[in-house]
Order: C-alpha cells, then structure tokens, then sequence
C-alpha cells in the first residue's frame, strides 16, 4: 500500500478515454468499507459523466477549466441525517455550528480516501476540488440542504505525471507521548 501511496499525484489533465464501470464501482465499494464514528456511514456518492453537468460543476468551482478533461466526476457528500435523526429543518454551509457536521466531514473525507488510493491501485488518476460553496454546487446536483458536498473527485486516466512535492521529514511530526514543550529561556 505505500507504494500506492507514494505514487499518488493530484491529476489536472487527463486522457480522452472513458473510466470502465466496474472500476467505478470499485472504487465506490472501497468507499463503501470505510470507517467511521459510530459506524454511521454518513457518505453518499454521486457520479457524474454528462458533459453539461460538469460544466455547470467547474464553473462553480472558480471555473477551472481543467476539471472539464475528466471523464468523470464524483461527488462526495455528506449526510448529518446519520448523526441527526430528530425531524428538524437544518441548512449546512461552511459556517455552520453543528458539532455533527464535524463529524460527517471527518469520516465522509475517510472514504474519499480511500476512492483515492484504490483509483491509484487501479491505474486511475484523481484530484480533490472543495473550492466551491454549498449554496452554488447543491441545486446542481439536487442535493438538499441538509447535506454537505465534501468534494468533487475528478477521476480517469492521467494525461500528465507531476512531480512528488515537498514533504516534511518524519522528525518535524511525529511527537511521542505529548506536544513537545520548547523552552523560551
């Protein structure tokens, strides 16, 4: 699995072929065994292959063009509805103060993750976009309010091979048995 894991690049250009099915529904299944709090499964997977709709997605996500060479998109959204069950009217956006909306984010974002590496193992290429507002991208999709779009995975066969960017070293992170305290004296 490292070696997946050190291959992955977040892919902005992509090959003019289409994403096989099975694939697809690998990847979702991957998602679909993730973790989460409570086993609350809060992730729900949208996949969209129209050419309009994508459009309509780039353009709210600050336009970026190169979203559009992607045969695929899939949009992973968030459900506070498995944290919250009480029959309430609740709208999420990126302020809101749900304590629970946390939560979905967190174990919503395993399973994106997890779409991520297996598409990697499978040959596919991704990039993560949550440059976007719930209140533009939701009527798109039809998602209603009490959900939360996490992201817009782009998904196919790269056309391109970045470069590995800078990581910090091991040492700079890892702590052991507590935060470091740094003497200012």
């Amino acid at each position: 699995m490292i070696e997946q894991i050190e291959i992955r690049r977040s892919i902005r250009r992509y090959l003019d072929k289409p994403v096989e099915n099975v694939k697809i529904i690998k990847l979702l299944e991957s998602a679909r065994l993730a973790p989460s709090g409570d086993n609350t499964q809060p992730w729900h997977f949208i996949v969209v292959k129209a050419e309009f709709t994508k459009k309509q997605l780039s353009e709210v996500s600050h336009n970026q063009k190169w979203m559009l060479s992607a045969p695929v998109f899939i949009v992973c959204v968030a459900d506070i509805r498995s944290r919250i069950k009480e029959d309430v009217d609740i709208s999420l956006n990126e302020n809101s103060p749900q304590e629970e909306l946390k939560q979905i984010i967190r174990d919503t974002s395993i399973a994106i993750e997890h779409i991520v590496l297996e598409a990697s193992n499978l040959g596919l290429g991704t990039c993560w976009i949550a440059w976007f507002t719930q209140e533009k991208i939701r009527p798109i999709l039809n998602i209603p309010a009490d959900k939360y779009v996490v992201c817009i995975l782009t998904l196919g066969y790269a056309d391109e091979l970045p470069q590995s960017r800078p990581r910090k070293k091991l040492e700079e992170i890892i702590h052991y048995e507590s935060w470091p305290i740094i003497n200012t004296d």
